[in-house]
């Protein structure tokens, strides 16, 4: 009598869960007990991939290629000894399909800024497989810690200038698992913004009360002056 299979283990033997495009993996399907020869069928979405048979208790080994969207995603494996009589199903396992980051945009609220104002720089890759991380330099100068963003969303830093040396350009860099894939974005500067004189308003209003006063004289003549001019003679 056969003995009973067991169920299949789907082991992943050769590259990565995380896939890049053209990327060859290698998973093994072995039940642990049964009696030779069994029949391995590989699934990807319950469709068949390929399928082997196995005359002694050596595991049956499937090479794919990621060539496509289509090739990721959750893969099982059944073994059975016959089409008729039924099989039992391994665990699966999960391809996920890692992309580039594209070139990451560095923007502020403000192009302008003054000493002692607080400005925020934002940092996104529109492009490539999540999570993402960014990091923030002002020339070649680490200004933050790294933030590791899950969202499609730009990484924020706030900044507090404080000097003319805080008006240097600025970058980020922005990296994913895809590999040896970092990409620096534009360069930012933040102008000087003109900073108006506090003496201007107070110039300003000296010289509208002088004239003030010399229109008030002025019209105070005909009323005052003339009539006090005529009574002394």
């Amino acid at each position: 009598f056969a003995e009973m299979l067991s169920n299949p283990k789907l082991v992943l033997v050769q590259g990565a869960l995380n896939v890049v495009m053209k990327q060859n993996v290698t998973l093994s399907c072995l039940s642990e007990s049964g009696s030779p020869p069994v029949r391995y069928t590989l699934f990807r979405h319950n469709q068949q991939v390929s399928a082997l048979k196995r005359s002694d208790l050596t595991p049956a080994l499937f090479t794919l290629t990621i060539s496509s969207a289509s090739d990721v995603g959750e893969y099982k494996c059944k073994a059975e000894y016959n089409i008729s009589s039924g099989g039992k199903y391994s665990n699966s396992l999960n391809f996920t399909l890692i992309e580039p980051i594209s070139k990451p945009v560095l923007s502020s609220p403000t192009s302008q800024a003054k000493k002692g104002q607080n400005v925020t720089l934002s940092c996104l890759s529109e492009n490539g497989s999540l999570p993402i991380t960014y990091l923030f330099f002002r020339g070649t100068q680490n200004i933050s810690p790294q933030k590791t963003m899950q969202k499609r969303e730009a990484a924020v830093i706030f900044l507090f200038i404080d000097s003319l040396s805080d008006f240097g350009t600025y970058k980020c860099k922005a990296n994913n698992s895809f590999p040896n894939n970092t990409k620096y974005s534009n360069g930012f500067n933040f102008t000087l913004a003109e900073e108006r004189s506090h003496s201007q308003p107070l110039i300003l209003s000296l010289g509208l009360i002088l004239l003030l006063l010399i229109t008030g004289f002025a019209l105070a003549i005909p009323f005052f002056i003339i009539p006090l001019y005529k009574a002394s003679e």
